[in-house]
């Protein structure tokens, strides 16, 4: 349920009042005008009729808990009113508050069935109750008044409705966007995590492994560790600063960035691009990179010191992006890196763009992964 803004709750405390203003001050100045002509028969105001114009204010204080009571209360009170022979005035204002209340609030069959009850019941009285019966034309005219009365209400409670709506939708769509945002997060911390601890992890043991009797190449492998540690936060930084409202964003991690991806992993990567190399789209770009990002990842965990082969296609309308090794690693899988979600991960980056992606095993030993990303035709500008 929607809260109510201060200014609704201000006017809705203040319309009984006004409303009770109206009908007694409106009502006590057309006493003066109706009672001194006798042909209309009207009678002065005494307490019963103070009483009666203020039921309709006191039932419209407590609409929204009673919305149906509120609506015969305030019928049944003008009624009698009219009845008792009592000044016409702005009595009426309250029947028509209710009436449009009981549309709004959903109660719509009630509202309409005491429309009709009351013509009626203006139609006998107006007909045999008065000394000057009424005909047709007044009779028409009261009937106009209440359709208009719920025809508006009925066009307030469908637009109303319609902006309801509207507001929910855009709520949900904003949750959506909030729900895909934290998986895109969730996503590029998983990818920047595993690649460079993998490296770090795998690297690690290299050094210990020849720190006695190669430390040069120890001295290698720690700088590596340097390196990868501080990439790490960099690129954790870039990408948790959008939880900051106004912080300034870092440079994603991109295609152009695969030399530096290359050097860092430690793999032995044959790299080849093809195509004409041109400005990506965002989207495929930091998918492209974190694709290529994972596939060397897993090859440091399962396969370290594999051949690896990195081909980098660019298309009149597709990325191809093709990583596989040979599987015949000089050195041993580090244990204990776990298996993770990175292929299906990539999967997913892959599909959200509109693309595929495919991995598994080679005929001939190794492992590949070919993803596929779509991409606009290039601008005729770009073409020459």
């Amino acid at each position: 349920m929607r809260n109510r803004s201060p200014w609704r709750r201000l006017t809705g405390s203040l319309l009984p009042l006004t409303v009770a203003l109206v009908q007694t001050l409106g009502s006590h100045g057309a006493e003066y005008s109706q009672v001194s002509v006798e042909k209309l028969g009207r009678v002065p105001l005494d307490w019963r009729g103070y009483a009666l114009l203020l039921a309709g204010p006191l039932a419209i204080a407590v609409r929204r808990r009673f919305p149906v009571p509120a609506l015969l209360v305030t019928l049944a009170a003008t009624w009698a009113y009219l009845l008792l022979d009592f000044a016409y005035g702005p009595v009426f204002v309250s029947p028509v508050v209710v009436l449009f209340w009981a549309v709004v609030s959903g109660h719509r069959l009630a509202a309409w069935l005491a429309g009709g009850v009351t013509f009626l019941f203006f139609a006998a009285y107006s007909t045999w109750l008065i000394p000057e019966p009424q005909g047709w034309f007044h009779h028409t005219a009261i009937a106009a008044f209440l359709l208009l009365t719920l025809t508006v209400a009925e066009s307030y409670r469908a637009r109303r409705g319609r902006l309801i709506e509207h507001e929910r939708v855009t709520a949900e769509e904003a949750r959506r966007q909030a729900s895909e945002e934290r998986l895109s997060m969730a996503q590029e911390l998983h990818d920047v995590l595993a690649h460079n601890i993998s490296l770090i992890h795998v690297q690690a043991s290299t050094a210990l492994h020849l720190i006695d009797d190669h430390p040069e190449q120890a001295r290698t492998a720690l700088a590596t560790i340097k390196q990868a540690s501080k990439d790490v936060l960099t690129e954790m930084r870039g990408v948790l600063s959008v939880l900051r409202d106004g912080a300034p964003r870092s440079p994603t991690a991109g295609m152009d960035r695969l030399d530096e991806l290359v050097e860092r992993s430690g793999l032995r990567v044959k790299v080849t691009v093809d195509g004409d190399v041109r400005p990506l789209p965002a989207g495929v770009n930091r998918a492209g990179y974190r694709i290529v990002q994972e596939s060397l990842t897993n090859i440091t965990r399962h396969a370290p010191g594999s051949r690896v082969t990195l081909r980098v296609t660019y298309g009149p309308r597709e990325l191809a992006v093709l990583v596989e090794d040979d599987g015949a690693g000089a050195a041993k899988a580090v244990p204990g890196l776990g298996g993770g979600n990175g292929i299906p991960g990539m999967r997913e980056r892959a599909a959200a763009l509109g693309g595929s992606l495919t991995a598994g095993p080679r005929p001939e030993g190794g492992f590949r992964v070919s993803a596929a990303l779509p991409l606009p035709a290039p601008s005729d500008e770009e073409q020459k």
